[in-house]
């Protein structure tokens, strides 16, 4: 009889069961048949993913053929897996969408009660650099760099097929990704240096529990083809979180240096980040998809842990 109840559960597919994945999984296991695409061979993978509660499903976005099986696999899906690393567009998202809409036709206008659920997980660093402006939904994307660009390409192919009529897509856009296990204490330990108040840049944050939280509840009462950004309350420049984290932990707090001495010599890659200066408002996040955050800002959460 428990076999039967649980083989009658709704099932939902996750693309991307890393760290915030594995949290969308632990929310999700009680309520639903949860499946998770995964292209790992290694038995000690496969047994984390059933561990958390998920049914593991050989696939690779990267490879278009063995996604074969995932067409009418399960009528809501999680997307969070990355773009690649090169290039100007997605492949993979690309890969997903025809995958999910491959069973039901090309050119068939499906009811919408027959079209899979996407939520696309993608960043709010679509929007460039806005000299620290507070931007919502409606702000247009300037990406600044390929990341951006390549999240912008993903998110007009999902937005894209939901337009034919054959997916229903909701995109939620993400900051900085923060938790208990993922704050910059490597970094405060390898003494990387931040920028000057005068050239510091405004950077936001989610705890990553809200964020899969925001996820499942963009699944559950967001609206086709809408956009949401999953930020919390945090208004601290990037420097100032640095110290703030560091004050925390007890470690020793940046050296500040001018944007002129970063560009010299810094990582492109973490300059990249410190190029882009943007508040979140997350207003649609709380008054339409009703969502309370557990974390309102990075201070509660670290108050929380003292």
């Amino acid at each position: 009889m428990i076999r039967t109840r649980k083989l009658r559960r709704p099932r939902i597919l996750v693309v991307g069961a890393g760290n915030v994945g594995l949290r969308c999984i632990a929310l999700l296991r009680a309520r639903y048949r949860v499946f998770a695409l995964t292209r790992d061979t290694d038995p000690a993978r496969l047994d984390e993913l059933r561990r958390a509660g998920a049914v593991p499903v050989r696939g690779d976005l990267d490879a278009r053929a063995s996604l074969h099986r995932i067409g009418a696999l399960a009528p809501a899906v999680l997307d969070l897996a990355p773009p690649p690393s090169g290039g100007d567009e997605d492949p993979r998202s690309r890969a997903l969408i025809a995958a999910l809409t491959r069973s039901r036709g090309r050119g068939l206008i499906v009811p919408e009660r027959a079209r899979p659920t996407v939520v696309y997980a993608s960043t709010t660093g679509v929007y460039g650099d806005c000299g620290g402006a507070l931007v919502d939904e409606t702000r247009p994307v300037r990406p600044a760099n390929p990341r951006a660009v390549r999240r912008v390409a993903a998110e007009r192919a999902w937005r894209a097929a939901g337009a034919r009529a054959s997916l229903n897509v909701r995109i939620v856009r993400i900051p900085g990704i923060y938790a208990g296990d993922r704050l910059p204490v490597e970094r405060l330990r390898k003494g990387t240096p931040a920028l000057a108040a005068g050239d510091d840049v405004f950077t936001s944050h989610i705890h990553a529990d809200d964020l899969a939280a925001v996820m499942i509840r963009a699944l559950a009462a967001g609206r086709p083809q809408r956009l949401y950004l999953a930020a919390d309350e945090t208004r601290l420049k990037m420097a100032d979180y640095f110290d703030l984290v560091a004050d925390r932990k007890g470690l020793p707090r940046p050296v500040r240096i001018a944007r002129d001495e970063a560009e010299r010599t810094l990582d492109p890659n973490l300059l990249s980040f410190m190029r882009e200066s943007r508040q979140i408002d997350n207003r649609r996040l709380k008054t339409e998809l009703g969502y309370r955050l557990r974390y309102p800002s990075v201070v509660d959460f670290l108050d929380r842990q003292e």
